[in-house]
């Protein structure tokens, strides 16, 4: 990524997921977009975490006031018809209102109340959407550093998000360190942001894992894809 537009922190980060089957998630995307696939299934992926010192590139994250909250978003992960693997998100709860901003690149930000807290050996996450909304509680133990394997890999880093707005798919680069990630599991888990979003409800039990975060977050300018999965510009964009 030559010049970021958005730099931050995402800390305190808790992944879970389930498989679904792909016909479930297939009906959820627009077109241009296929289901990526591990194992034969879909995967769904509930990630809440703490949003922190979040500037335009150039400001340093010493700055003091740098706005930090919280966001849980509910994803799901796929192919461009170009090969390009990326993020689709679903739903997105956050406790900033000035992200709404980013609905205009089609971004499906909901503004909510949402918390996040240690309580013990264990981390709390929960959320509503407004007043019989879609809400999440979420308390996870995390366990000890793992070395990832490569299902962890593919569950836990993409590089692109894809939008739409305008009758266009958008793409938004991200580059940042590794995922430090730790085993964990889910004591409470109750949420109806997947039925919300038009899923049916998971079944199983998620695979879940944790992460103190990272902390140099760099976000690209979000440009539109040509028909081919190349950005407008001619570039093909890759944060690898």
């Amino acid at each position: 990524m030559r010049v970021p537009a958005v730099r931050s922190g995402w800390l305190t980060q808790t992944f879970v997921h389930w498989a679904y089957p792909p016909e479930a998630v297939r009906a959820l995307l627009p077109e241009g977009l296929t289901v990526d696939e591990y194992d034969g299934a879909a995967w769904v992926g509930l990630t809440p975490f703490v949003m922190a010192d979040l500037r335009p590139h150039g400001v340093p994250a010493a700055l003091p006031g740098l706005p930090t909250f919280a966001e849980t978003n509910l994803r799901t992960y796929v192919r461009h018809r170009d090969g390009q693997d990326g993020l689709w998100f679903l739903s997105i709860e956050v406790a900033f209102p000035l992200m709404l901003a980013a609905r205009a690149i089609g971004a499906p930000y909901h503004q909510g109340t949402l918390s996040v807290s240690d309580e013990g050996d264990t981390v709390a996450y929960a959320g509503s959407r407004g007043t019989g909304g879609p809400s999440y509680r979420l308390v996870v133990r995390p366990g000890d550093p793992i070395e990832p394997t490569e299902r962890d890999v593919w569950l836990t880093s993409r590089w692109r998000a894809y939008t739409r707005s305008l009758g266009l798919l958008w793409e938004t680069p991200v580059e940042h360190e590794p995922w430090p990630l730790a085993g964990a599991t889910a004591d409470e888990l109750e949420e109806t942001l997947t039925t919300a979003a038009g899923l049916p409800a998971p079944e199983g039990e998620p695979v879940v894992h944790f992460s103190p975060g990272v902390t140099d977050v760099r976000l690209g300018p979000t440009r539109p894809c040509a028909p081919g999965g190349r950005a407008e510009n001619g570039s093909v964009s890759s944060a690898r």
